[in-house]
């Protein structure tokens, strides 16, 4: 079973992580999930992208710093939008862990890139956030790492969670299936 240290969104620390993270410990697996924000969250991405603004990066980077230095080497790092951008700060330094979850969004890439990771990312079409040039070049500047990129369409940027308008039942279900079927690998 895996190890996974799975980082929030920007919204901060909702329900839905803390599902998702019991959905994956109900199938065996274990699952870190640090509260970047110190308990604060926003209900819009207007008023989270102002709620980051006001905590410092250093008490959010030492908060993930935490986390991961309690995982093992071998943990999948997984995030969530923001947090799946956070997992770029530490992949690099992770030579053993095997693989990488994503949810609405994708990071920098890992340096030097390794053959052997396996990454899993899902993505709405089209993200409001991020053209579609822009994964498309991800995908093309892997150069190593194995990416599966699901895209599902007619949903929202965070279609995970039910409580945002972004919310696609299908998709939530479809994408939570095959986060399933990749953790199992491990």
């Amino acid at each position: 079973m895996a190890h996974i240290v799975l980082f929030h969104s920007i919204l901060g620390l909702r329900p839905i992580e803390k599902q998702i993270a019991a959905q994956f410990e109900a199938a065996g697996h274990t699952v870190i999930l640090p509260d970047l924000f110190g308990g604060q969250t926003a209900e819009t991405y207007e008023n989270a992208f102002a709620m980051r603004r006001e905590i410092d990066n250093d008490t959010i980077m030492k908060r993930a710093t935490s986390a991961v230095d309690a995982a093992p080497a071998t943990a999948i790092l997984s995030g969530v939008s923001f947090g799946a951008a956070l997992v770029g700060e530490f992949w690099s330094s992770r030579p053993q862990m095997p693989g990488t979850l994503l949810f609405a969004g994708i990071t920098e890439w890992m340096t030097p890139r390794r053959s052997e990771v396996k990454i899993s990312a899902h993505i709405a079409k089209p993200d409001p956030f991020d053209d579609e040039d822009y994964f498309e070049n991800w995908v093309n500047a892997a150069d190593g790492p194995q990416i599966a990129l699901y895209r599902y369409e007619n949903a929202g940027h965070y279609f995970l969670d039910p409580s945002l308008p972004d919310y696609n039942a299908e998709a939530a279900s479809l994408c939570m299936q095959r986060a399933k079927a990749f953790l199992a690998q491990f």
